[in-house]
């Protein structure tokens, strides 16, 4: 009988051969290369993201204790801290945020499906960053302070799942809001933001697309009001308005009208001023998208207590955006195998049950399914489980 291969090979498996050679060869990823390709990389570094390692030399111990394993798991060079950080200083990292598109979009098939709270049949993004500190001396092309340096992870979040489905990684410094010249908007979707990205001249770009924004109003934002509409005040919807602003300059940036709906949480009693170019779902609808803003917040969480983005193992900026984005393929993975072998587990349990089989020679779908959750943590902020949303 013929040894199951490794469960880390196992999961590997699910990227296409075809797939990875394609994104490797756009940027000439192997050119000249005769030792440690962008495979060996790939796996080296999922390896670390998998069973939590904390830098290249732990990385290097822990596989080569293993050695007799390393051709199984699909090595074919020798592992050694010093090349892999050569290759993660010079591979383009556009190689792996090509490979993470393509998970990306297979992963937002199989969750095309799933309830986010809301029953809306268009596509909800969400839309933040997140600040990761750095050390002022080892980064000094991310400086963010006089004494500090730092780099921002901004994010657009797909809620029916939730997948990344845009990550830019800048420099601390960079303002939220000049994000939004990046995004290639989708027509009919709604892309959910706070006030940090209420440009108005930026916003009128939705409308030209297309596409729906719901963010929260500025207090100093001056507007006429043209239409009230009725409102059921036991859902906490205080007013549903259509206005104009009153500000020439804010009409030459946005010359449209814009909805503003007031609503007051019924139970925290928060009050909520939300604006969204969409005239056409109930205020309540709007109120609860703002809501699930919330899921891009708990996705950072997760990513940054379950993957290894906090802690770099290189200090360039190519060897930070090719771990980041490592780090999403593994996620996304770990996403796509729990909705290919139809898991309850969370992701963090998928995650802890790999890390310590990863040599194990057994199936992978026979070791995750007799897994269960009774384990479950009570805090459900610390566990990123896709049926919540």
């Amino acid at each position: 009988m013929r040894a199951e291969k490794p469960v880390f090979c196992q999961v590997m498996d699910w990227i296409h051969g075809e797939q990875f050679r394609r994104c490797v060869n756009r940027y000439q990823g192997n050119y000249r290369i005769r030792n440690f390709s962008c495979w060996d990389q790939f796996l080296a570094m999922s390896f670390a993201q998998i069973t939590y390692r904390d830098s290249l030399a732990d990385i290097e111990v822990c596989l080569r204790s293993r050695q007799d394993q390393l051709y199984r798991l699909g090595f074919r060079s020798t592992i050694a801290h010093s090349t892999l950080a050569d290759a993660n200083s010079s591979r383009d990292w556009r190689i792996y945020h090509d490979l993470a598109q393509g998970l990306i979009a297979r992963a937002r098939r199989l969750y095309a499906s799933e309830s986010f709270g809301v029953e809306l049949e268009q596509t909800v993004y969400a839309l933040d960053s997140t600040t990761i500190d750095l050390c002022l001396s080892l980064f000094p092309w991310a400086r963010f302070r006089s004494t500090k340096a730092a780099v921002k992870l901004h994010t657009l979040l797909d809620l029916r799942g939730p997948i990344p489905t845009m990550i830019s990684i800048t420099e601390g410094k960079k303002g939220d809001v000049t994000v939004l010249d990046d995004l290639v908007l989708e027509p009919g979707a709604f892309y959910v933001m706070d006030r940090g990205y209420v440009d108005f001249e930026r916003l009128y770009r939705f409308v030209l697309a297309g596409a729906f924004f719901v963010t929260r109003a500025k207090t100093n934002m001056q507007s006429s009001r043209l239409e009230s509409r009725p409102v059921d005040a036991s859902t906490g919807v205080r007013s549903d308005q259509v206005v104009w602003f009153r500000l020439r300059k804010s009409i030459e940036h946005y010359p449209d009208r814009l909805r503003r709906i007031r609503y007051r949480d019924p139970e925290s009693g928060q009050a909520f001023v939300f604006l969204t170019n969409n005239f056409d779902l109930p205020a309540l609808t709007i109120a609860q998208l703002y809501q699930c803003r919330w899921r891009v917040e708990l996705f950072f969480k997760w990513v940054k207590q379950n993957l290894r983005i906090k802690h770099f193992f290189g200090t360039s900026d190519n060897a930070v955006k090719t771990q980041v984005w490592i780090a999403i393929c593994v996620y996304v993975l770990v996403a796509i195998l729990r909705k290919e072998f139809r898991l309850e587990l969370s992701l963090s349990q998928i995650l802890q049950v790999l890390s310590v089989n990863v040599f194990e020679q057994v199936p992978l779908a026979e070791l995750v399914a007799k897994t269960t959750s009774q384990n479950e943590t009570a805090n459900p902020h610390n566990q990123l489980v896709f049926n919540m949303f």
